[in-house]
């Protein structure tokens, strides 16, 4: 039976526990992660340890008997490291089991898909992201990570396979946070996930919508659905939260009962909401991309549509460079679906090579560029080689299989859809 917690104060339906034990946090002073919670360890709760100490008490007699031995007037003294004691009692403190070391077998590559699989994404349960992983790789064990650089941090420890992120929205654009972070970690993209957005107006139970003085939900699901919010007449203060089923989540666990949330269906039946209004997206066209991350890339193919993507730097002025490097994409008829570009932080980019030695150097702008072409096609390698004659700077960050799964506004409710930019 799944573990839930309740509150005194509520009465509503209780969220399940696991929305907050398993999460990967980061710590704010050393950006590390400071903790993390498997499941089944000894001791994490305090009914397995006492259940634990029940045992040693129960065998305490059996412990005591064999660790005695008579004294020269024929009572029994207590061993200590097989010799005699001249104490006449012998203290039993237990022990906890140790955590079981590594072994190869727990950093052997895990399977493609299948329930063996962990994918780490940002946000808790019931998120945009959680749906979207689930999407990506059917029954895995998916991970909430509380932000997204310790999604990133997860699979690079080993701690999670693969990583789901959310880098562009139809509506809202780019997620930059994330494509900083391609640059700075050394993970591959390996795949896409294309997910429509469905956004459903949730409450406490018996909450009804002219008793609400606010919604909170991430900015830009707020703002996605800023229309239809105000077509219901609900002119009430908008609250900006970190994601949008942490909302829901703090709304149920707070029992708020003057508060709505803007999140999926799979947010309201985890903690116990209900849906006031559904589908509250102005935009029915609505799109969350997300990428799939992992430690190592996968191989190139021609026999389906593949993407891929770059980033690269030039140290030259003007347009007449990235001019010359869209024309290399242009005269090879490969067609280009994104150009970003990011600007450096007032700080020399640290700019790692694969032999994971740098150089610092300051660059006025960063260039992301994602194509239709496989790296395992020659237009696509001659386009590159090209390209490398122009920048100071070129990494690919992956070469992988295009989404091409159709979806359309009226199959987005089914398929508690993806998000805005940190669901």
């Amino acid at each position: 039976m799944e573990a839930v917690i309740r509150s005194p104060l509520c009465n509503h339906k209780a969220y399940p526990a696991h929305s907050r034990s398993r999460m990967v946090r980061c710590s704010a002073a050393t950006g590390t992660t400071s903790s993390v919670f498997f499941p089944n360890a000894v001791g994490s709760s305090r009914t397995e340890w006492q259940s634990m100490c029940a045992i040693i008490n129960s065998n305490n007699d059996a412990l005591i008997s064999s660790s005695t031995s008579p004294n020269d007037d024929g009572k029994l003294v207590p061993l200590v490291n097989g010799n005699k004691s001249s104490s006449p009692s012998l203290d039993l403190v237990p022990v906890p089991k140790l955590a079981r070391p590594l072994s190869i077998s727990d950093l052997s590559p895990a399977p493609m898909h299948g329930s063996e699989l962990r994918v780490a994404y940002q946000g808790v349960p019931g998120a945009y992201s959680e749906a979207a992983a689930g999407k990506a790789y059917p029954n895995c064990d998916a991970i909430p990570c509380d932000q997204f650089e310790v999604a990133f941090q997860a699979v690079e420890l080993w701690i999670a396979d693969r990583a789901v992120l959310p880098v562009e929205n139809s509506l809202g654009g780019s997620i930059h946070r994330n494509y900083d972070l391609l640059l700075r970690h050394r993970l591959h993209i390996v795949g896409e996930v294309q997910l429509p957005v469905h956004h459903c107006l949730l409450a406490l139970p018996g909450v009804r919508k002219e008793c609400l003085t606010r919604v909170m939900s991430h900015p830009q699901a707020l703002a996605q659905c800023e229309h239809t919010l105000t077509s219901l007449g609900l002119n009430v203060a908008r609250e900006a939260f970190d994601d949008t089923a942490g909302a829901a989540e703090y709304v149920a666990a707070n029992c708020l009962r003057d508060t709505a949330a803007i999140a999926s269906s799979k947010a309201a039946e985890l903690y116990g909401m209900e849906i006031l209004a559904d589908g509250i997206q102005d935009d029915s066209g609505n799109v969350t991309r997300f990428v799939m991350l992992a430690r190592e890339p996968v191989v190139p193919r021609t026999d389906r549509p593949f993407k891929t993507s770059i980033v690269f730097a030039h140290n030259g002025e003007g347009t007449s460079v990235l001019f010359k490097v869209l024309a290399a994409f242009a005269f090879r008829d490969i067609s280009l679906t994104k150009i970003e570009s990011r600007p450096h932080r007032h700080q020399p980019i640290r700019l790692v090579d694969d032999a994971d030695a740098g150089t610092a150097k300051h660059f006025e702008y960063m260039f992301y560029i994602d194509f239709q072409a496989s790296l395992a096609e020659p237009r696509a390698q001659n386009a590159l080689a090209e390209v490398q004659e122009y920048t100071s700077f070129l990494r690919v960050l992956g070469s992988y299989p295009m989404d091409m799964t159709p979806w359309s506004s009226s199959s987005s409710s089914s398929s508690s859809s993806a998000a805005s930019s940190s669901s």
